[in-house]
């Protein structure tokens, strides 16, 4: 760390790897005053393992269209990444979840018609606007188990098992849940 007149200059060694998605946080950080200039020093072993997100996932369930009111009652579990009426299928991650594991959600539930109708129950149901990620908050957003997709239109995050069942098989496999079978 260093002065420099009136800027403070400080280097670090970082492994590349470990500074994507950062820019976002640093430009925060500095309130956009910082200017962040990256030079590879050198090639070095393997230091270990970079902490992933603490959140999980929300995960569509279901293959279809958004609909409004279905995400308006997701919203209360997390951050949406997607509006209403965006193309959604199973396996598709569509937001951040509050607490720290992935949730499976029905983005494609729509309120059931009935000949009733009450005054007040019916208002209108609003959004909070979706955070539309970058490629490179994509990018930092994945765990392992996630994939990026990238389309001449969007940046869609997915699981890499689409299936519940075929993420459940995968992590049996890898010793993450025990079989039900061996009690």
């Amino acid at each position: 760390m260093e002065d420099v007149g009136s800027y403070t200059r400080i280097t670090y060694m970082v492994p590349t790897r470990g500074l994507i998605g950062f820019r976002s946080d640093f430009i925060n950080m500095t309130h956009g005053e910082g200017t962040l200039v990256q030079r590879l020093a050198d090639y070095e072993p393997w230091k270990g393992e970079i902490p992933q997100r603490e959140n999980g996932a929300l995960i569509s369930t279901e293959t279809g269209g958004a609909m409004t009111y279905a995400l308006w009652n997701i919203q209360n579990r997390g951050q949406l990444f997607i509006d209403a009426q965006t193309p959604v299928y199973e396996g598709m991650i569509i937001g951040v979840s509050a607490k720290n594991m992935d949730m499976g959600v029905n983005p494609i539930k729509n309120k059931k018609m009935t000949a009733v109708r009450s005054t007040g129950n019916d208002e209108a149901m609003k959004l909070v606007p979706p955070k539309i990620l970058t490629l490179e908050q994509a990018i930092e957003f994945i765990n392992d188990d996630e994939l990026v997709e990238i389309t001449p239109t969007d940046i869609r995050i997915r699981k890499k098992y689409l299936t519940a069942l075929d993420r459940r098989r995968h992590a049996r496999e890898l010793g993450k849940i025990e079989d039900e079978t061996d009690e």
